[in-house]
């Protein structure tokens, strides 16, 4: 029988390219999955790969969504290297872009360039609180962060429902469940003309090289992981495990919901039930990706904003489903799984007597 043995030290070679190995099996099947589709899969992989790069118009449009993702998985990276399993940063995410919604509906033909600040700082507000709910049922009533961060994301959801269908909702939307389109004055200014690249881009960037910083220059940063990783040790060290999870949290939901307020101050422009486009998930899978760290993360996000990118023209263009993208992106995570678990572990066959003799 198969077995999986342990061994004695990983390879440091394939911690880094196992994220590689796991695109081309992603590949791979995805060119067996478009020849069972009955599609051309050269043309399928120039849709996913080279379309989204081709033009400047293209890859500016693949920063758009690549910005999101990166925000939301530097705040996720936090988490996970402390140990700390937020997997509802959809849900802060959704939160901040409703609390800059609501910073932006304030705004008048008397209001100043001082609401764009404003509304991001209401974004970030609007996350932390939100994973702070998470943080205060986990210190408190020891709850398991991993349902209520998740189950908080369809109750965030249901408030932004409740907002575009009810008191928020344009009179003169001719009755569309969406809030009035932002003042111009709300709009996150652009990086260049003709794109809809925002200083969002600059500003993930600038997040990417902070966490850097704090996570590997700092003893904060350092302290920030070990009261995750291993309370014990941080106690006798004199670092708080409950600061750890409050930071992690806090600083997570922050940077969902900036993502929030600079998606729907940016491109959306007004508040509507499809603000949620699954960034919070995806970005799960762009930290893991990335390794956790803030260079691999960004190339990660770049990668899977591709797969949205290649996606919505493979439904367009292909004749194929939406349902493509999020395809990949499984496929992307499990084969990263498998890779990843093989790098930890190598299979031995062991022989039935060997096996019984063993558990003699």
């Amino acid at each position: 029988m198969l077995k999986l043995e342990a061994r004695p030290q990983s390879s440091r070679l394939w911690t880094y390219g196992s994220p590689l190995l796991a695109l081309a099996f992603t590949v791979l099947i995805g060119v067996a999955l478009f020849m069972a589709l009955g599609k051309d899969p050269v043309r399928g992989l120039q849709v996913f790969f080279w379309e989204p790069i081709k033009s400047q118009y293209a890859i500016g449009e693949l920063m758009v969504k690549a910005t999101p993702l990166l925000l939301i998985a530097l705040g996720l990276a936090v988490c996970f290297r402390s140990n700390v399993w937020n997997i509802g940063a959809e849900g802060q995410f959704v939160i901040g872009a409703v609390a800059a919604g609501g910073m932006a509906l304030l705004a008048d033909k008397t209001t100043g360039p001082w609401i764009v600040p404003a509304i991001l700082v209401a974004g970030v507000l609007g996350g932390m609180v939100w994973a702070g709910l998470t943080a205060l049922l986990r210190d408190k009533f020891n709850a398991n962060e991993i349902l209520v961060s998740l189950m908080l994301v369809y109750v965030a959801t249901l408030v932004l429902g409740y907002l575009v269908y009810g008191p928020w909702k344009d009179p003169l939307g001719y009755n569309f469940p969406q809030t009035k389109m932002f003042d111009k004055v709300t709009q996150i200014p652009r990086l260049m003309q003709g794109s809809r690249v925002s200083i969002g881009l600059l500003l993930a960037l600038a997040g990417a090289a902070a966490l850097w910083v704090f996570l590997f220059r700092t003893r904060v940063g350092f302290a920030q992981q070990v009261g995750g990783l291993a309370p014990a040790a941080a106690r006798y060290a004199g670092f708080s495990s409950r600061k750890a999870l409050w930071t992690a949290l806090l600083i997570s939901g922050g940077a969902a919901g900036l993502a929030g307020a600079l998606e729907v101050a940016g491109p959306i422009g007004q508040l509507t039930p499809y603000v949620p486009a699954g960034y919070g998930f995806a970005a799960i899978i762009v930290a893991f990706v990335g390794r956790l760290h803030p260079v691999g993360m960004i190339l990660s996000a770049i990668l899977m904003s591709m797969f949205y990118i290649g996606g919505e023209l493979a439904q367009s263009r292909m004749g194929l489903p939406k349902s493509l993208t999020g395809v990949f992106q499984g496929l992307l995570l499990f084969t990263l799984l498998a890779c990843d678990t093989l790098i930890a572990y190598r299979i031995r066959w062991v022989g039935t007597r060997a096996t019984s003799k063993g558990a003699a």
